[in-house]
C-alpha cells in the first residue's frame, strides 16, 4: 500500500515542479525581451544624444541656448535614429497596456478569425472560418532586430493612440509612431501597428513588430477582435503556402459554334426592325 500511494505522490510532484520550470522559462523569456527592447533604446538614445552633442558643440569662448540647440538641423542619420528612437519607445509603452477581454460576439457571428504572417513574404493574410479574406503588405523585424515566430492571440487594440517619451508628447496624426492603430500580441512587446515611415512597408525594417500602411492597419483594425489568434511563420511552411499561394487565373473557355452563330445572328437583325431586350428574351 505504501509503494501505491507514494507512486502517485512522486508523480505529483514532478508534474508540479515541470509546471514551474515552465512558468519560470516563460516568465523570463519575457523579460529577456523587455531587456534588449530596452538596450535597443538606450543604445538609440544614446547614439541620438551623441550626435546632437558634438553638433552643438559651442566653439570656444562661446555658448548656445537650448532653443538655439533645438534649431540645429539635424543629419538624415540622426532623424533616422531618433525616429527610430521614438518608434521603439512607443512600442514598449504600447505593449504596457493590459489584455483586455475578448468581446462578446454579436448574433449571428459565429465566425473565426486568423491572422497569418509571413515573415518571409512580408504579408498578412486575413481568414474567416478558413476561407482567404484579404492580403496586406506589411514591415517586419529587421536583421537585428527579428519579429518572433509561433502563435499568438490578439490581447488588446488602440485607436489613434497616444504617445509619450520622457516629457514629449505626440498626439494621433502622421508623425504618430505607432500610426492610427494598435493591435497588441500575446508575445510581450511586440504587435501589429501603423507607422510614419509608409516607405518601410514590404521591407525588413522593424523592431519586430509588423507595420502596415494607414488604410490597410485601419480596415484590417474594423475586422478583428481581442482574442482572435494569429499565427506567424519564418519559413514557408505548407500553412504559408496554402495561404499566400498565387491565385490561379482560369483560361477563358473556347467559345462553341453554336454559340458564334448565336452572337452574329444577334449582330445582323433584320431591316427595319427594333427590338428591345424583352422582346430578344
Amino acid at each position: 500500500m505504501r509503494r501505491l500511494v507514494a507512486i502517485p505522490v512522486k508523480t505529483a510532484m514532478v508534474a508540479t515542479l515541470l509546471v514551474a520550470g515552465a512558468v519560470y522559462v516563460a516568465a523570463e523569456a519575457r523579460q529577456a525581451v523587455a531587456r534588449r527592447q530596452q538596450q535597443q533604446l538606450s543604445a538609440l538614445e544614446q547614439r541620438v544624444l551623441g550626435t546632437q552633442t558634438s553638433a552643438v558643440s559651442p566653439a570656444a569662448g562661446g555658448s548656445q541656448t537650448p532653443r538655439e540647440t533645438n534649431q540645429i538641423s539635424k543629419t538624415p542619420t540622426q532623424k533616422t535614429e531618433l525616429r527610430e528612437s521614438d518608434e521603439l519607445a512607443a512600442e514598449l509603452q504600447a505593449a504596457q497596456l493590459p489584455a483586455q477581454k475578448p468581446a462578446r460576439k454579436q448574433a449571428g457571428d459565429g465566425h473565426t478569425r486568423q491572422i497569418v504572417v509571413s515573415i518571409a513574404d512580408r504579408k498578412l493574410a486575413l481568414l474567416q472560418d478558413g476561407q482567404l479574406v484579404k492580403t496586406y503588405p506589411i514591415a517586419v523585424g529587421a536583421r537585428v532586430s527579428p519579429s518572433p515566430d509561433g502563435d499568438f492571440v490578439v490581447i488588446n487594440r488602440a485607436k489613434d493612440p497616444t504617445y509619450n517619451h520622457k516629457g514629449k508628447t505626440i498626439e494621433p496624426g502622421k508623425d504618430n509612431p505607432l500610426g492610427s492603430r494598435w493591435m497588441g500580441l500575446s508575445a510581450k512587446g511586440y504587435g501589429i501597428h501603423g507607422t510614419n515611415v509608409p516607405s518601410s512597408i514590404g521591407k525588413a525594417a522593424s523592431h519586430g513588430c509588423f507595420r502596415m500602411g494607414k488604410k490597410d492597419v485601419e480596415d484590417l483594425y474594423s475586422r478583428v477582435q481581442v482574442g482572435d489568434t494569429v499565427t506567424v511563420r519564418r519559413e514557408r511552411d505548407a500553412t504559408i503556402a496554402k495561404v499566400f499561394a498565387p491565385e490561379s487565373v482560369p483560361a477563358p473557355k473556347p467559345a462553341t459554334a453554336s454559340a458564334e452563330v448565336q452572337v452574329a445572328s444577334a449582330a445582323a437583325p433584320t431591316a427595319g426592325v427594333v427590338t428591345t431586350e424583352a422582346e430578344q428574351r
